[in-house]
């Protein structure tokens, strides 16, 4: 426990691993209940406003300002909140269980771009466990592997695209914070999230159902927040931590979820998902090193 402490960056990777597995285990409520992921988006990007207003008093207001921040900055939100919006599409048409897998890997790509641009090392056992990550997302977010035939392939492509944005994303932001302050970039996810709103609202079908009482956006409101907190630790974990361990940590994110979904619905876990379960279990302990 000391360790962690000790570490700021293993401190708010942890943070962001644990909030964003309670997230993935809950959001599906209000869903199920009738409220549009669409419009659980809206309602994220407003619970990232009192986050970064938090964190922007405590720094006395102090923005970073100059263009190459405002680039940067606005950068890491359009990669992150438009690879969300892309995601909706793919969605439509992809099946999931084929959609979330290839998206999930994504720290690859910022792993590759982290060694060959921020030239950042790790040690064997660190190796050890990114490749054990590497595998546990990819098996949690595959509980069954089905051969998909026939039909259009739009979604394969908005679904790498939203791998390159995420991967993108999580590179950018950590050589953002070599540049600006944690804060100010996630002040600049907060306004980019707000602009894309909009576009999110014209997804929405409002000719079917939507549930407006608490099941819809006052539950998904306590939900998403914590999304946002975990977006803000992430970007904290990095402006400490090393790309190349902190993202495939924070990507162990469903490890929680898995765990919690298997308590709430009593669900004995096949062999895909325990295989996934000891692979992130391994994972976080030797990244933890």
């Amino acid at each position: 426990m000391k360790q962690i402490f000790k570490q700021p960056w293993l401190f708010y990777a942890l943070i962001t691993t644990l909030f964003w597995g309670v997230w993935g285990a809950f959001i599906e409520i209000p869903e199920k209940a009738g409220f549009p992921p669409t419009l659980g988006y809206v309602i994220w990007a407003l619970t990232m406003v009192p986050c970064a207003t938090y964190v922007l008093h405590k720094m006395n207001w102090k923005v970073d300002k100059d263009l190459k921040s405002i680039l940067l900055g606005s950068s890491v939100g359009l990669l992150g909140a438009g690879g969300q919006l892309i995601l909706f599409q793919a969605l439509k048409s992809g099946p999931a269980f084929i959609v979330f897998p290839i998206i999930s890997l994504y720290p690859v790509l910022t792993i590759f771009l982290s060694l060959l641009l921020l030239h950042e090392k790790a040690n064997r056992k660190q190796w050890v466990g990114i490749l054990l990550a590497l595998i546990a997302m990819f098996l949690l977010s595959n509980p069954q592997i089905n051969p998909i035939q026939g039909g259009s392939t739009q979604w394969l492509y908005l679904s790498i695209l939203v791998f390159v944005m995420w991967g993108l994303q999580a590179w950018v932001m950590k050589f953002a914070n070599t540049h600006m302050q944690a804060e100010s970039i996630f002040l600049y996810m907060t306004i980019t999230a707000l602009i894309l709103a909009p576009v999110a609202v014209r997804m929405t079908n409002f000719n079917a159902f939507i549930e407006w009482g608490w099941k819809g956006p006052y539950l998904t409101f306590f939900i998403q927040i914590l999304n946002a907190i975990g977006a803000l630790t992430l970007v904290y974990a990095l402006r400490y931590g090393k790309a190349i361990i902190v993202v495939p940590l924070t990507g162990l994110a469903p490890v929680i979820t898995v765990m919690l979904s298997l308590l709430i619905y009593a669900v004995v876990p096949g062999r895909v998902l325990l295989a996934g379960l000891i692979s992130a279990s391994i994972a976080m302990l030797l990244l933890a090193e």
